[in-house]
């Protein structure tokens, strides 16, 4: 199967907004809304990420504006409605990737974590840019032609070497077709055609040493 070609450095933002752990909340929230981000990296010192202010640690100020929290497990959450301060806000540690990080697994980090964006720091925690859930959807922009060359290059060549299959992309979409007598080979090129960055689907019109179809 062919190692990922893109990596978080291929797609994230390099200009990314920042703010100080002194920052306010009002300050906050004018800065998301004129960059329309929905967190925030708060770094100290040369740059280094030491939180993430996001949406979710402001809104408690309205949430619990008038009422008192009712379950235990919101006292936490209503311990920052009475925060002014970024280092009050702010989750800490960070939830982090770095520029090196394939794009599936910054990808795997959002979705196990709940976040929608990721600040990108170097191995000393430095604040390298911002990769959101947006950055990441970028390699499906990869033309059906890059893709095709790809699939020829690393899959077909490594995996069914003169098999005489052959195969389209369009939309994204890749469709294997042709004679195959090893079955167990459809798995592999399933998931190995799938792997390559930009694909949306694969489909299988394969033959088997009969005729008779393989998927």
């Amino acid at each position: 199967m062919p190692a990922s070609r893109y990596t978080v450095s291929d797609v994230m933002t390099r200009t990314a907004v920042a703010i100080g752990r002194e920052a306010s909340y009002k300050e906050i929230v004018e800065l998301m809304h004129e960059w329309k981000v929905s967190a925030l990296p708060v770094l100290e010192g040369e740059g280094r990420v030491v939180g993430v202010v996001s949406e979710a640690d402001l809104l408690p100020k309205e949430e619990f504006r008038s009422v008192e929290p009712a379950l235990p497990e919101q006292l936490e959450e209503a311990s920052k409605a009475g925060a002014v301060l970024a280092e009050e806000l702010m989750s800490s540690p960070a939830i982090t990737v770095h520029p090196g990080a394939p794009v599936a697994e910054a990808a795997r980090i959002m979705a196990r974590k709940g976040v929608k964006r990721l600040p990108v720091v170097n191995q000393v925690g430095m604040l390298e840019g911002v990769v959101s859930r947006g950055d990441l959807l970028k390699v499906f922009l990869r033309p059906d032609g890059e893709l095709a060359e790809e699939i020829h290059q690393e899959v077909l060549a490594g995996l069914a070497p003169g098999t005489g299959l052959d195969f389209t992309v369009e939309e994204g979409v890749v469709t294997l077709r042709g004679p195959l007598r090893d079955r167990a080979l459809v798995p592999l090129l399933a998931r190995a055609v799938r792997a390559v960055e930009g694909v949306v689907d694969v489909r299988m019109e394969l033959d088997g040493p009969a005729g008779t179809a393989a998927a």
